[in-house]
């Protein structure tokens, strides 16, 4: 399955490896079948999207940017 309501060519399915919390952002660091891929996003949309290890995901990679997706 893959988003196609955002026009970003680059997604990558995987799963939440780890998520390590701050205080404003956090880094989540997605597992997928081409590696790792880390996104730093609020810490806010880590609690508004449910993520916790093994959810299910797409990374949105567009330039220097690094989107996360809930599945």
């Amino acid at each position: 399955m893959s988003i196609q309501a955002i026009n970003v060519r680059n997604q990558f399915k995987g799963k939440v490896r780890e998520i390590i919390r701050g205080d404003v952002v956090s880094e989540v660091d997605v597992e997928t079948p081409w590696g790792i891929v880390t996104s730093v996003i609020t810490t806010r949309s880590v609690d508004d999207l449910g993520l916790t290890i093994g959810s299910d995901v797409v990374a949105l990679v567009k330039s220097t940017e690094v989107s996360i997706a809930k599945l």
